[in-house]
C-alpha cells in the first residue's frame, strides 16, 4: 500500500475522475430523475459492481490481455457500444410515460423488479466498457510501490478502495438528481429528458465504438 501522501493524493485523484460526467453518470442520473433518489443509488450500486469485476479481472491478468490484444479489446469494445446505442435508441424512440426497462419508474412505489433492472443496467453499462479495465491498469499501478511484494493484492485493495469512494460521489449525483425530480417542471419534461438521455447514451456508445485499441 501507498504511504499516507500518496494514499491520500489517491483517493483525491479518484473522487475528482467519479465526478466527471461519462455513462455511468448519465445512467444514475436518468435513473433518479425518473424513479427517485433510491433508483439512482441502485444505479450507482450496480456500476459500482461492474467496477470490482474490472478490478478482480486486472488482478489475475484479464486487463492486461485486454490492454495488450487488439481483438480481446475490440470484442468487449463492439458489445458494449452496441449496448450503450441499444439503450439509448430505446429512450430516444419511447412513448412518453414509459421510457425503457431501467428508467421507467417515475412512481415511488416500484418494486423490487424494477429495481433489479437498474442495478443489472448499472452492471452491463460498466463491465461491457473495456475503457473501465484500461483505466484501472493505467491509474491504479501508479501508486503501488516497485518494491510492494504482493503488487496483486495491492491493486485489489486499492480498486477496492477507490470503488468504496464512488459510492458516495455516485449516491451524490443520485441525490440531487432525485431531488430536481421532485419539481413539476422536470416531471412535465420527461419526455424530452428521454430523448436527450438516449442521444447521449447513442453518442457514448458511438465514442467507444471509435476508440483506438490500446496496442496501437
Amino acid at each position: 500500500m501507498p504511504d499516507a501522501p500518496q494514499l491520500v493524493l489517491f483517493i483525491a485523484a479518484g473522487l475528482l475522475l467519479n465526478l466527471t460526467p461519462g455513462p455511468d453518470v448519465l445512467y444514475i442520473v436518468s435513473n433518479a430523475l425518473r424513479g427517485g433518489t433510491r433508483a439512482g443509488v441502485v444505479a450507482g450500486l450496480g456500476i459500482t459492481a461492474g467496477c470490482f469485476v474490472h478490478v478482480f479481472a486486472a488482478a489475475v491478468g484479464v486487463g492486461a490481455l485486454l490492454a495488450t490484444s487488439a481483438m480481446a479489446f475490440t470484442v468487449l469494445k463492439w458489445v458494449g457500444a452496441a449496448y450503450l446505442v441499444w439503450v439509448g435508441v430505446r429512450l430516444l424512440f419511447a412513448k412518453a410515460g414509459t421510457g425503457t426497462p431501467g428508467f421507467a419508474l417515475r412512481n415511488p412505489a416500484y418494486e423490487a423488479a424494477d429495481l433489479w433492472a437498474v442495478f443489472r443496467g448499472g452492471f452491463l453499462t460498466n463491465v461491457l466498457n473495456p475503457k473501465v479495465a484500461i483505466f484501472f491498469l493505467a491509474f491504479v499501478p501508479q501508486f503501488i510501490a516497485p518494491e510492494t511484494e504482493h503488487k496483486a493484492l495491492a491493486f485489489v485493495l486499492l480498486g477496492t478502495l477507490f470503488n468504496i469512494n464512488s459510492v458516495a460521489v455516485n449516491s451524490a449525483w443520485a441525490v440531487g438528481a432525485g431531488w430536481m425530480a421532485r419539481h413539476d417542471r422536470v416531471q412535465r419534461g420527461m419526455h424530452w429528458l428521454d430523448r436527450t438521455a438516449g442521444a447521449m447514451f447513442i453518442a457514448f456508445g458511438l465514442r467507444l465504438a471509435l476508440a483506438d485499441n490500446p496496442t496501437r
